[in-house]
């Protein structure tokens, strides 16, 4: 959520940012409406004093002996306006809430504008591999070993489901376990094991409502969400919180199944697991003070980058324009891994700085040093890693010229000495 005060002084800019991210949202309607809103509110607070003043003549009438009926008949007109403007301010302020939390974040200054043709090559690391044979995409190497069956998950659930068996199941769960110990014991995050269904307070904390509604699923009875990402229970963990001075940064790990519709990603990438509604992952989340935010965001990427190094999987880091930026970020560096057998850069992380936009719609703050007025947090967040497409990377960067896949030595001591799958 943008500082209602810096949407009004600023508007331009706030205009910019929706066309930068293009987004849809009216901000003329908003304007309009707080104008309204802060007439109306000069009307109650006059009409306030008119009351006080009025109870206060009443009051020595009465004590004076005198008649004070036609006072008494004003202030009840009085106190009917007052009733009517307030109810009119309480329409106002759900409409004013509504249009403002369609406003995306502010772009950094840094981020590149434009679509996603415009985002901007950081670095990279680790070279493509080199087969004397044409290597395999995953659904074919899986499958002929029997460890993928597309066709069993379709059968349940229908498209965009997996089910995965024997030793490439427990590679998923290898990484997944070796990615926990390396966040919590090596690069001191809190490991936290948070709820899967959140209501709706928690989707619109973390910015995916109202935008992303269509994107989700939910239940029918109570109407829960099921969680994109572990982003969103972690997150939500301080809502409505204030930290002591001292008492951040602070630093999540959490793993999760993650749930989307991906309602308008109907069509593409439907081969195998590289697009699914519901995968695995890895979640980071920092709070942190503005002075610390940008030092965060980088100690972000590279304790994903570490996970990547040590399974010799290429990568690239990329910072992305502000058409390709999420709603809620302010800045964001996808992290790719590029595949053999699909021969693609697969996104395999994002780690977003959304400055206060989140802080704010949460109301997670912080107060300094002195006791001080509380300010809104900067929360960060970043995959590390997320499944499946890391595991996609391994099978077809790892296979052999007779259909097996070599277990990357990092991983070997979590599939309990398994050093070839097949």
């Amino acid at each position: 959520m943008l500082d209602r005060k810096f949407v009004r002084q600023e508007p331009e800019l706030v205009r910019k940012a929706i066309a930068d991210k293009n987004e849809s949202a009216d901000l003329d309607r908003f304007l309009e409406l707080e104008s309204t809103r802060r007439s109306r509110l000069v009307e109650v607070e006059e009409l306030k004093a008119r009351r006080n003043e009025a109870s206060e003549a009443i009051g020595k009438a009465k004590k004076a002996g005198e008649d004070a009926a036609a006072a008494v008949e004003a202030m009840r007109e009085v106190n009917a306006q007052i009733k009517e403007l307030d109810a009119g301010l309480a329409t106002l302020d759900e409409q004013l809430v509504d249009l403002e939390s369609r406003f995306p974040n502010l772009p950094d200054d840094d981020v590149p504008r434009g679509g996603e043709d415009q985002n901007e090559l950081v670095s990279s690391n680790g070279a493509r591999p080199d087969f004397d044979f044409d290597p395999l995409p995953h659904w074919d190497l899986a499958g002929n070993l029997g460890l993928m069956h597309t066709a069993a998950a379709a059968e349940m659930s229908g498209s965009g489901f997996s089910l995965l068996t024997g030793d490439v199941a427990r590679l998923e769960r290898a990484l997944i376990n070796w990615f926990l110990d390396v966040h919590v014991q090596e690069q001191g995050y809190t490991e936290i094991n948070a709820p899967y269904l959140v209501r709706d307070a928690a989707v619109f904390g973390t910015g995916q409502l109202p935008k992303l509604a269509d994107d989700m699923y939910q239940t029918t009875v109570d109407q829960l969400w099921l969680i994109p990402t572990a982003e969103v229970s972690i997150t939500n963990f301080h809502r409505e919180h204030i930290f002591e001075a001292g008492e951040i940064p602070r630093k999540y790990v959490g793993f999760s199944p993650c749930f989307r519709r991906e309602a308008g990603s109907a069509g593409k990438d439907t081969r195998g697991i590289l697009r699914v509604h519901q995968f695995h992952k890895v979640e980071m989340v920092r709070f942190t003070t503005p002075d610390r935010s940008e030092q965060e965001l980088e100690e972000l990427v590279d304790d994903a980058t570490v996970l990547l190094d040590r399974l010799e999987l290429p990568w690239r880091k990329l910072k992305l324009a502000s058409g390709d930026l999420s709603f809620a970020a302010a800045k964001c560096y996808d992290l790719e891994v590029y595949s053999a057998g699909v021969d693609s850069w697969l996104e395999v992380s994002s780690c977003s700085n959304f400055r206060d936009f989140q802080g704010r719609r949460a109301n997670i703050r912080f107060r300094s040093e002195g006791k001080g007025k509380p300010q809104y947090v900067h929360t960060l967040n970043g995959s590390g890693l997320a499944l499946p497409r890391v595991l996609i990377a391994i099978l077809e960067n790892y296979q052999t010229s007779d259909g097996t896949i070599i277990v990357p030595e990092v991983l070997r001591p979590y599939m309990g000495s398994v050093r070839q799958i097949g």
